[in-house]
């Protein structure tokens, strides 16, 4: 009798390990496939995205730091060949010393582009995305961009990177291009962080100016480096936002120094 009820056990944990090495096998293949399409269309998209750099010059709004800044230029998209991909693009993004590279999406939904790619095939990956309450051409108080924290450092997989002491010890690192159709803009760097899943930290507009100054102060306070930046309620907010693990983010905020509106 005991040796029919260890029988019996040695089977079923054999058909347990059997259906967990299954459900492996089939969750990997199904990851390096979504990552295979994924490098497509991102070769797809370096061979249509057109960049310029715009040298500085006394077109440009500057609206902090007026010195430090004067001199820097901006990028300039050319958004034709990427909307006739897809007509959903409302932006580019460059974060420098990581992979971020991409053109931004928006929908009716921060759901969407959780799982479909930029040519709008079910993907896991994803593709970077603007939150749906955002107006890419009228910057509200806190202008929030999301992306997956991939594995094989696409989308915002190497938002993690700005953790690190060698990012943040490089002061060239610290800005944010956001080329838009509207609007060439330069982000400037003042928090960045690791925090459990919340959404404090994604609140899009304010009821007041007390409100924004307390959450402008609770970003300050979270960051991991001290980027010595001052944010005023005056100022406009990009936030990147990717998951660490199954149960963190990592977050990086940064401040609107210089714009200049495209002819």
């Amino acid at each position: 009798m005991r040796r029919r009820v260890k029988k019996w056990v040695w089977i079923l944990l054999m058909i347990i390990c059997l259906i967990v090495l299954g459900f492996t096998i089939f969750n990997t293949f199904n990851w390096d496939k979504d990552n295979k399409k994924t490098e497509i269309q991102v070769r797809e998209i370096e061979e249509i995205t057109e960049i310029t750099e715009i040298p500085a010059s006394d077109k440009d709004e500057i609206l902090s730091d007026y010195y430090k800044y004067i001199n820097l230029p901006l990028i300039s998209v050319d958004f034709s060949k990427l909307m006739e991909k897809n007509k959903d693009t409302v932006g580019f993004i460059k974060v420098n010393n990581t992979n971020i590279n991409y053109p931004i999406v928006q929908t009716k939904d921060n759901n969407y582009y959780l799982n479909h790619s930029y040519d709008k095939s079910y993907n896991n990956a994803g593709w970077v995305f603007l939150d749906y309450r955002n107006d890419i051409n009228n910057f509200q108080d806190n202008t929030i961009v999301y992306g997956h924290g991939r594995y094989d450092k696409t989308m915002f997989g190497t938002l993690k990177n700005t953790l690190n002491d060698e990012w943040f010890k490089n002061n060239d690192n610290h800005i944010v291009y956001l080329s838009t159709p509207y609007k060439n803009t330069l982000w400037e760097v003042f928090s960045i962080y690791k925090v459990p899943t919340e959404t404090y930290y994604l609140t899009s507009s304010f009821g007041s100016l007390k409100s924004k100054q307390e959450f402008i102060n609770t970003l300050l306070k979270r960051s991991k480096y001290d980027f010595g930046i001052k944010v005023s309620v005056d100022d406009k907010i990009l936030t990147l936002s990717t998951c660490f693990d199954n149960s963190n983010k990592v977050v990086l905020h940064a401040k609107l120094v210089k714009g200049q509106t495209r002819q």
